[in-house]
């Protein structure tokens, strides 16, 4: 049973997140040969505000 996590910056949209899983879950049962019910994914959004690059926040950093 494959387990995946996604850790994302908010601000993906839900059409956005169901492609991602879908393209996910092919690409495993396809080159795993798992059954699509067996894959799971979850998917973690994190606010720039959460996350850091080089000693600054993202949200402080220029998009």
């Amino acid at each position: 049973m494959p387990l995946v996590r996604i850790d994302l910056i908010e601000g993906r949209s839900i059409e956005q997140k169901r492609k991602i899983v879908q393209e996910i879950t092919e690409t495993l049962v396809r080159v795993a040969g798992v059954k699509p019910e067996d894959v799971h994914i979850v998917i973690v959004d994190h606010p720039k505000e959460n996350l850091a690059s080089g000693g600054k926040l993202l949200s402080d950093l220029k998009p």
